[in-house]
């Protein structure tokens, strides 16, 4: 039965064994990995993660009733005190792909297809955990929440005035997102089948964006802005804002465990250098999202995870809100990204193959946030993935540390609307338009119990 509960992710290890590391050489790689984890990506739900630590990672993101590693702080705070005390470093290559077409337009010299650059990015990961009490713990996750990032060439368009980019603008087209999350835990067993936690989320989020002209009053096109000059081009701003997650996780038998989490809208700071560009004078807060999850041991050797998170992204009115909105970029009610609530489902499978061995297999689908109706302001985001295949292993290299690897492969995706050109420059003059994506990620976390 020991086995079983392991694989499910609990522990049984006594506190005082596992405090012999000082919370200095714990706490000395916290400010490193926050520096590392402010690099930007464009993740895979929407632009959340499909999972986070390395474990859960290769069983498709599925961890809600997992508690095998010191990420709780962002899945389920509540996991921290079953997954004892812990340091957990790792990092990811994040490798997507993506590309935006227009075909079939009045004004031919608005035909043509670009590449994002900027293909791999380094993503680390970090937590710590230490048990104060056999039935109480305290630890520090940090993670990357996700991002943006497209690096559009000029091309060869033209939009009359000129060679331009895709979006009628000058020189490069994308947007640089990044979002990165300090999450200190406390987590505290309400008896020993039962736990409750809570994780304080302190964010940053920096942006930038280029390319953008013709949306900044620019001679020639409609007056989109009611901030002229905060729209593009500014370089980095930066935000930040405080947020909470609680979590609940439960074993009902040494077979069964049960969890769930919440997480409501965080408040963020605006983007003043962008005022003009998102809705609510540059307001961009991280949605409100929600997992429940299950894991089942049916034998000491085989653990199956199934997770349903849903990520409430309409409930942020600069991604939310549809990219037609008849106000000014920038207004209150101004244009978004049209993206809408997404619920995602996750199983993983983990195989406990020795003492030595565990290996994992995952998939994950969520759902397409991005409308047809939508397509040519998400030329900056092409958010589209729907499908994630994982595996991955740990490999015990002594009795307390051990070396986690995990894969994540995403087929590719698109879709296909009308240019929001044909509403500027009239009927037919803007045609069709595709945005695609496919993704793959390889990483590597080591961790210590003590």
């Amino acid at each position: 039965m020991r086995a079983a509960t392991h694989l499910i992710g609990f522990t049984d290890e006594t506190p005082q064994r596992r405090q012999t590391m000082t919370r200095s050489r714990s706490f000395r790689f916290l400010p490193l990995a926050a520096a590392c984890m402010a690099g930007s990506a464009l993740a895979t739900n929407g632009y959340f993660p499909h999972g986070y630590g390395m474990k859960a990672k290769g069983m498709a993101g599925a961890s809600t009733a997992m508690a095998q590693d010191s990420m709780g702080g962002a899945t389920n705070p509540a996991a921290m005190v079953f997954a004892g005390a812990r340091l957990d470093v790792g990092a990811d290559l994040f490798m997507p792909q993506r590309d935006a077409e227009r075909s079939g337009a009045g004004f031919p010299t608005l035909n043509g297809k670009v590449e994002s650059d900027s293909n791999v990015f380094l993503m680390p990961e970090f937590g710590y955990n230490r048990m104060l009490r056999s039935d109480l713990s305290l630890g520090v996750t940090v993670y990357g929440n996700g991002g943006m990032n497209t690096t559009y060439p000029q091309g060869n368009f033209n939009c009359g005035a000129g060679p331009a980019n895709m979006l009628c603008g000058s020189g490069t087209l994308g947007v640089d997102l990044a979002q990165l999350i300090v999450a200190p835990t406390v987590a505290y067993k309400i008896n020993e089948q039962h736990a409750v936690g809570l994780a304080l989320l302190l964010g940053y989020q920096r942006f930038k964006v280029r390319g953008l002209q013709a949306f900044d009053n620019a001679p020639g096109f409609p007056p989109f802005t009611g901030a002229p000059g905060s729209v593009t081009n500014n370089g980095y701003d930066s935000s930040t804002g405080v947020g909470v997650r609680v979590g609940y996780q439960g074993r009902l038998s040494d077979q069964f465990a049960i969890g769930a989490a919440y997480a409501p809208k965080m408040n963020m700071g605006r983007f003043d250098k962008y005022q003009g560009l998102f809705a609510g004078h540059g307001d961009f807060d991280i949605p409100e999202h929600y997992s429940i999850g299950v894991a089942f041991s049916p034998n000491p050797a085989w653990t199956v995870a199934l997770d349903y998170g849903r990520i409430n992204y309409a409930g942020v009115p600069s991604v939310g809100n549809p990219s037609s909105n008849a106000a000014p970029l920038g207004a209150d009610n101004g244009p978004g990204f049209g993206w809408k609530n997404i619920g995602v489902v996750k199983i993983g499978v983990a195989w406990r193959a020795s003492d030595a061995w565990t290996v994992r297999a995952g998939y994950n689908r969520g759902g397409n946030p991005i409308e047809p109706a939508d397509v040519s302001f998400n030329i900056l985001a092409p958010g589209v993935m729907k499908e994630h295949y994982t595996a991955g292993f740990t490999y015990a290299i002594g009795k307390d540390s051990e070396l986690t690897g995990a894969l994540m492969f995403a087929p590719r995706q698109s879709v296909t609307g009308s240019s929001f050109f044909n509403s500027v420059l009239g009927a037919g003059a803007g045609g069709n338009e595709t945005i695609r994506m496919r993704q793959s990620q390889i990483g590597l976390a080591w961790g210590r119990k003590f």
